[in-house]
């Protein structure tokens, strides 16, 4: 993780969830909700597909790489009209 202070290490890693919004329909979902069903999971109520990515910057300042992968999914990576995304960053350790 980054420190409190705000000093960054070497590298940042942005991880970014992104989902289908509620009000939108998700057939992949649905249909893995129906197949796990048919497996004897009938506990499960609901699925909903959406996908990860992990992003590694340069950039040492969280502040600045938040804000750059903001951007990013903003232009790129999530479609606002129908996704919602949450953005996590840490400080890159090897790996």
């Amino acid at each position: 993780m980054y420190r409190r202070d705000g000093s960054g290490g070497e590298q940042m890693i942005g991880r970014i969830f992104v989902m289908p919004k509620p009000e939108v329909l998700d057939p992949q979902g649905k249909a893995i909700r129906q197949s796990l069903h048919q497996l004897g999971y009938a506990d499960v109520t609901d699925v909903r597909l959406g996908k990860f990515l992990r992003v590694r910057l340069t950039e040492k300042d969280p502040k600045v790489a938040r804000e750059r992968i903001e951007q990013m999914c903003q232009r790129l990576l999530a479609n606002q009209v129908i996704e919602n995304y949450r953005i996590e960053l840490s400080e890159a350790e090897d790996e």
